[in-house]
């Protein structure tokens, strides 16, 4: 049965008393009302209690009524939608939300953690820098993993997230940040003149302080007034109002970054709409009117439960109609905190006394509390007495030197206000000490940007409206827009004034970050160790570090720090402000791009022709390429690979090797051009025919390696590696516009232009004359070993045949217009069933290629020379190339370098791993015996057996050698053989046949 709502006031607030919603906290069914949070609907049901600390795991309550909430987090929801860390003062209530406090066990009432608290002398400032230190076989096996069982708050899922979320941009000439008084002010003066506004609010209502603290508005009240102000706003067809929607930083370029919380307030999204929204709002200019967060003050039992900022209780009982407790004190060094005294009294809640720590009370404030009937204290708290569940009373140091005893189960706090300036400082701007507020407040903006209201500190009404419109009207203005802004709202010009306090010394601990546990003395401790600048405080301490990023405690930590230092709160300075301002989702971020759609994908030609034949794919890069082609009764990848290998070891197989970078390379100069970029000659090329070649990086290490063909006098087409396509296209038109602009050579990246596919086998010949023409001449004489020319195919077509053979047998590569590449793929099964053609994929490559001794993407690991992999000889001494140089230094040159050599296990039924190191004979494993380690693996059907490619020290010098292979990942070590990386016909007389 739900509980009753035994502490919501009669009357009052926006909430909809007609729509009850149900909702659970730990299990326990409660209930509130639409327009409620989950925090005002527990204040509502007399739940104080709501989570406990990090480090100490006390009993904590509900501090605030909004973002910056350090106490109040919840898991919400279960099963897969299951969010850890949700403050339950922003969370709106729905029906059957269901919410868990965290970070206890095994319940919240009772949690066996909170042993901590008694450690508590121990679990100081920086404990983790001097403890854990010996004995040093401890770290790993027993410190460390009990400090991450620790660690952290609140559980994820560990299920994939069913919702959606997206990404989206808008653009404006005002963005105006926050829709409280200052900001609805800005908003109308900027619209009025015909400028295009975007209005963005956090909350699910507009309005902002007005909602708590009421007021009057050019003589109406405030609700009155807001209500016609966002009813001329929503009439303006060039202003957009984005409630739910909290901008969380600022980029270059008049960039914003923004979340909306679309159907958060929902237990599930509706079908085909998001959970949130990420924005990237461009504005040319931006007002922010964010406002403003209180702070609390320093004293013994601060954090207890019951305890709450001023301004939080005055929300809970004007917006909420929910009252925090049935006996009232105040503790405040302003007048401000007055109005909760005021707001309080009003809803008929009992005032236990105000605490005020100034030396003189204003008149009017001892005239409301003789009204009352309740006592003024001119001291400060030093205790609040109370336990887990709540406060009983607080203990008062009067200014006279008396104690009092004040009997009140909630304690209101008031330390002043901080202007919200996260925003105004992402570009590493540094606010400005104002002392009459004794807050920071914004200075060095980013470009295009103003403040105003509370977020500039103007906490009065009056204040907010007219530096708001002015703000507004100034940045309509600067976007070109001079038309009427209209008059700015009036408001009374309440007394504003503050003695500030930070810290009460007192028996126990007064806390600072509430969330960290971070404590007065804890400041102090680090002040004594010599971590006085304030990032260093920060991390040392880990104050502003959790999840509200110090909105709290940030400002009071640097008085507490300026006191202990003699120094004054500007000298102390800040730490810098980073995005994001607010928590924001990693799903936000990745949008759309997860799962499949964690990058675009790139399909061949014959993907669609492949998927029918039901091939297994696996992504290279952007790519989705065949890794093999199963066929019924095969239950295992490799039995599929060894069929295809063999197929096209003894007939013929057709693999789309289209992935391959194609560069079209035209000019007069082009074989010039080539000459510079690849370590052996193509000037020299003659038409008609194709060479492999191997590129250098600047510092002399292999680049990329592929073919170049030569088409024409001024006409080469070159191919990359597949996952260098785009990086060598870059870097040649680097080349051609910034090394060698002098040159008549043109650069057209073509790999999408063309579908290739690779037919190798001894019967290639019979398949390829089944779709040429049959005046093509396609013997060895006609069309010679590294022949390129284009042919005539069946019907009529032309494609490019290339004679090119990385698999080791008599191959061509057919290159087609790629619109025609999945008929092809069609055409050549069709024309190649009677030779018993098979398809291919890329593990079946990888096989022939490892057999051939052919390197590909592991051996050109961006650390070999072209003489470790064994094309020393290819670099040309006629000619001068990129990297040549670099490629002569000492340490590139020396005789003991890792080179690429064959591997295979002594034990032919053993599994070669790739990764795996190679230890000499009788050594220990250790990085003084590591001389290198295996690149590549495969299983040779024609061998039968596991062989490998692998650099090793002075490896060609080795040939027969039996070393070791240690695979310390998967616990393996075995003997193998360094032997020729060649394998399978050395002679390579199959390929030129």
């Amino acid at each position: 049965m739900a509980s009753a709502q035994t502490n919501r006031l009669a009357r009052g607030g926006l909430i909809n008393r007609n729509a009850p919603l149900s909702f659970t906290f730990d299990g326990k069914a409660m209930t509130g009302y639409a327009g409620d949070t989950l925090a005002s609907a527990l204040v509502a049901n007399g739940v104080t209690l709501v989570g406990r600390s990090f480090k100490y795991h006390r009993p904590r309550g509900i501090l605030t009524a909004g973002p910056e909430e350090p106490n109040a987090l919840v898991e919400l929801r279960s099963g897969a939608r299951r969010e850890a860390n949700t403050k339950a003062t922003t969370a709106e209530l729905y029906d059957g939300l269901d919410a868990l406090s965290q970070n206890r066990w095994p319940s919240l009432g009772f949690d066996v953690m909170a042993v901590n608290s008694l450690l508590s002398p121990i679990f100081v400032a920086g404990f983790y820098y001097k403890t854990f230190m010996w004995p040093a076989k401890f770290w790993e096996k027993l410190y460390e993993p009990a400090i991450r069982r620790a660690a952290g708050l609140g559980r994820p899922s560990g299920i994939a997230d069913p919702d959606h979320y997206e990404k989206a941009w808008a653009h404006c000439d005002v963005l105006v940040v926050g829709s409280g008084p200052a900001g609805l002010a800005a908003a109308l003066a900027a619209g009025r003149t015909g400028a295009r506004v975007i209005l963005a609010e956090e909350d699910r209502l507009a309005g902002g302080r007005l909602n708590s603290d009421g007021g009057e508005i050019d003589g109406m009240p405030a609700g009155e007034w807001l209500a016609g102000a966002l009813a001329e706003l929503e009439a303006l067809p060039n202003v957009r109002i984005m409630t739910r929607t909290a901008v969380f930083g600022v980029y270059d370029g008049g960039t914003y970054g923004a979340l909306e919380r679309v159907n958060d307030h929902l237990p599930i999204p509706p079908a085909h709409q998001p959970r949130q929204r990420l924005w990237r709002i461009v504005a040319k200019r931006c007002v922010v009117a964010a406002g403003a967060i209180e702070r609390p003050i320093v004293f013994s039992g601060n954090d207890r439960p019951g305890v709450m900022m001023a301004s939080a209780v005055r929300t809970y009982v004007e917006r909420f109609a929910a009252a925090p407790g049935k006996r009232l004190a105040l503790f405040t060094n302003n007048d401000d905190g007055w109005r909760t005294v005021e707001t309080a009294h009003r809803a008929g809640i009992e005032i236990a006394a105000v605490i005020d720590s100034r030396k003189d009370v204003p008149q009017h404030h001892r005239a409301l509390a003789q009204s009352g009937g309740f006592a003024v204290h001119n001291g400060v708290v030093v205790d609040v007495k109370g336990g887990k569940t709540g406060i009983s009373g607080v203990e008062v140091a009067l200014a006279n030197g008396g104690h009092a005893q004040i009997a009140a189960d909630v304690l209101a706090m008031s330390g002043g206000w901080n202007p919200s300036v996260g925003l105004s400082s992402h570009h590493r701007g540094r606010p400005k000490w104002r002392e009459d507020i004794a807050a920071f407040v914004p200075e060095g903006a980013p470009a295009g940007m103003l403040s105003a209201g509370a977020a500039n500190g103007e906490f009065s009404l009056n204040a907010c409206l007219r530096t708001g419109h002015e703000a507004g009207f100034a940045a309509a203005s600067d976007c070109g827009f001079g038309g009427k802004g209209g008059s700015a709202p009036a408001a009374a010009d309440e007394a504003i004034s503050i003695s500030p306090l930070w810290h009460v010394e007192g028996k126990h601990k007064g806390f600072v970050d509430f969330q960290h546990d971070v404590t007065a003395s804890d400041i102090a401790l680090a002040q004594r160790e010599g971590f006085e600048s304030v990032e260093h405080l920060k991390r040392y301490t880990t104050l502003g570090m959790a999840t509200d990023q110090g909105k709290n405690s940030n400002v009071t930590g640097l008085a507490i720090m300026s006191e202990l230092t003699r120094r004054s709160i500007p000298q102390t300075g800040t730490t810098i402000y980073r995005p994001p301002h607010v928590p924001v989702a990693i799903g936000a971020f990745a949008g759309h791009h997860r799962d499949e759609n964690f990058h675009s994908v790139r399909l061949t030609p014959s993907h669609h022709w492949a998927a029918e034949r039901g091939a297994v794919f696996v992504d290279t890069g952007l790519w989705k390429r065949a890794q093999w082609y199963p066929i019924a009764g095969e239950n295992d990848w490799l039995t599929s690979v060894n069929r295809e290998v063999l197929t096209v070891r003894n007939g013929v197989g057709f693999c789309d090797v289209s992935t391959l970078g194609k560069i079209d390379v035209m000019g007069k100069d082009a074989g010039a051009f080539l000459d510079r970029v690849y370590i052996n000659a193509f000037a020299s090329l003659a038409v008609g025919k194709a060479r492999y070649g191997l590129m250098l990086r600047e510092d002399g290490i292999v680049m990329d390696d592929g073919t170049t063909s030569r088409l024409a006098e001024d006409h080469y087409f070159l191919t990359t590696t597949t996952a260098k396509a785009g990086p060598v296209m870059q870097y040649l038109e680097f080349c051609r516009q910034g090394l060698w602009p002098e040159l008549d050579v043109q650069l057209t990246s073509c790999t999408d232009q063309w579908a290739q596919f690779s037919i190798a086998g001894p019967k290639t010949r019979d398949l390829l004359r089944e779709i040429v023409d049959p005046a093509e001449d396609l013997s060895n004489e006609g069309f010679p070993f590294m022949g390129v020319r284009e042919v005539r195919l069946r019907g009529g077509m032309f494609a490019r045949l290339f004679r090119i053979s990385f698999s080791g047998e008599m191959a061509f590569e057919i290159s087609v217009p790629a619109r025609y590449g999945d008929a092809m793929a069609r055409n050549l099964m069709k024309a190649g069933e009677p030779f018993g053609v098979v398809p291919y994929g890329t593990e079946a490559l990888g096989v022939m290629r490892i057999e051939k001794g052919h390197i590909a993407g592991a051996e050109l690991n961006g650390t070999t020379t072209a003489d470790d992999l064994g094309l020393g000889k290819m670099m040309s001494k006629k000619k001068d190339f990129v990297g040549r140089v670099m490629a002569g230094r000492e340490a590139l040159t020396a005789p003991d370098r890792q080179v690429v050599v064959g591997l295979k296990p002594v034990d032919k039924a053993r599994r070669l791993r790739s990764g795996a190191h190679i230890i000499p004979k009788g050594a220990a494993v250790g990085p003084d015996t590591d001389q290198g380690y295996v690149t590549s693996v495969c299983h040779s059907p024609m061998l039968g057996q596991w062989i490998g490619l692998g650099l090793v020290e002075r490896g060609r010098e080795r040939i027969g050698e039996i070393v070791r292979a240690h695979d310390p990942l998967r616990g393996e070590d075995y003997d193998v053989e360094i032997c020729n990386p060649v394998f399978y016909d050395p002679e390579g007389g199959r390929q030129r046949g």
